[in-house]
Formats: structure tokens, sequence, C-alpha cells
């Protein structure tokens, strides 16, 4: 297998518990996540990767219902979530993607993947660039088997890319950025209330009205430019607020590698 697609997901989110279920316009919001990233011509596999938490089978379930493979691991080291399932099925590129990005647009997936240099270990959205809520990164199997081994702060392990991201010096890593301007000051995740209530409205737009189920990000970003208080709903939220605040209560984790 060359390109394994891994879909983070959970229920214990503490902003929207249970966010990834919810309804969004006839299906769950994890269900058009994988829908979305399976258009992608260049992914082998989508599956999804989820903790060992008893309130996470509902996921599970879903994920049998559709046919989905999913992989189970710890709930707090997400690093080792993501090498435990990979280890099994050996892919020489793994891509992440996290299940609260409903808007997420296999074209850009597809794009990224051409575009990665072949000497190189990671690509990703450093310079956040693109919408939040288009997020991708794509990592060699064998960086997600270095990190494992190596990384020992929390939040190294709670965030999967951010051993690779820290040591430029070990890794080979490569920047995806947008071609358009300002297209990073767009907010299309679910994090909170507000959020979900704002891609619903650009879901029943598309999906109730114009009969449109693969919209792609060109189409939000016009719908959004004819409708600008469809934006203003979600204003106020910082992005990548969850890595700031495990980076601020980082501590080292004692760590033994097997396997």
């Amino acid at each position: 297998m060359k390109y394994l697609a891994m879909v983070q997901a959970r229920c214990g989110s503490t902003r929207l518990p249970n966010k990834v279920l919810m309804d969004l316009c006839g299906k769950p919001v994890l269900q058009r996540v994988l829908e979305r990233a399976g258009k992608s011509r260049k992914v082998d596999e989508v599956m999804v990767i989820t903790s060992i938490e008893k309130e996470n089978l509902p996921i599970l379930k879903l994920c049998a219902n559709l046919g989905i493979r999913v992989g189970v691991g710890s709930e707090d080291d997400v690093l080792d979530r993501y090498y435990q399932t990979a280890r099994l099925l050996r892919p020489e590129y793994i891509i992440r993607i996290t299940a609260d990005c409903p808007c997420f647009d296999s074209g850009i997936l597809d794009e990224a993947v051409k575009t990665m240099k072949e000497d190189a270990d990671y690509l990703g959205m450093i310079s956040e660039t693109f919408a939040d809520g288009l997020d991708l990164e794509i990592f060699r199997y064998r960086a997600l088997e270095r990190s494992w081994k190596e990384a020992r702060h929390s939040f190294e392990r709670e965030h999967v890319t951010q051993y690779i991201k820290g040591h430029p010096e070990l890794f080979r890593i490569q920047d995806f950025r947008s071609p358009i301007e300002g297209f990073g000051a767009h907010r299309w995740t679910v994090d909170g209330p507000k959020d979900l209530e704002m891609i619903r409205k650009i879901y029943e737009y598309f999906i109730q009205g114009d009969k449109k189920e693969d919209f792609g990000y060109r189409d939000i970003l016009k719908y959004l430019k004819d409708h600008p208080e469809i934006s203003d709903i979600n204003k106020g939220y910082q992005r990548n607020e969850g890595l700031r605040r495990s980076i601020k209560e980082d501590r080292l984790v004692p760590f033994e590698t097997e396997g």
C-alpha cells in the first residue's frame, strides 16, 4: 500500500462533545469527512483511527455499517495510536485527516500528493495559507516510526506530527501553500457550536438547495463571497487552540518502545 489516509476521530471533544457524530444534512459529520476523503484518486484506503474509550463505541458502529476499517489505540498518546495501526499495514505514506473537517476537499489532497517531493519526509500546511478545516498532512511511515521511538514530550505524543515538524535537521519537511490570497483566514472546521452552525449553512445551501454533494473549496469560497454574513457566524475562534494548550501543559513522559 502506498497511500493510507487515517481519519482521526473521537467523541470526547470538550468544546462540542460527540461533534463527529452530529447530523450534517442527514449524515454524521464523520461520514461526510470519510466520503469526501474517499473521492481521492491517489489514496489506496481511507480508515478511521480512534481510542479505546467506551464513549467511542458509536464511531466503531458507524464505521462497521459503512464498511470502513478502524484502528483503536491510546486516548492520550495519539502518536502511538497512529504507529500501532500503521505498522500492521505498512503503507509507504500516511495521510492524516481529522474528523472535524467536513469541508475536506479530495482535490486538494490529490494536489498535495502530486506536489510532495520524492525526497520529502513530510508535507503539510505549515504556513496555514489554506482555510482551517481543509487541513491534511502527508508523512512517510519511516518518519512516523522514528517519531514514535524518539518523541518524549507530551504534546509530541498527543499531536502526531509535532516531533517531525520540530526537527527539520532530522526530516525533510515541505510546506504546502495555497495560491489563493487570504484563504487562510477562513474557518471551516467544527470545534464549537458556532462552527457547526456555520458549516450546516454551507451544507444546506449545496445539498438541500443545489442538490450538489460533491462541492469543492472554490464553490464554498464563491458562496461565502456572495453571503459574507455566513462567515461571521463563527468569528472569534483561534486556530490551533488545542495545540497551544498542549504545549503550555507540556511534560516529559516515560515511554518504552516495543515492536
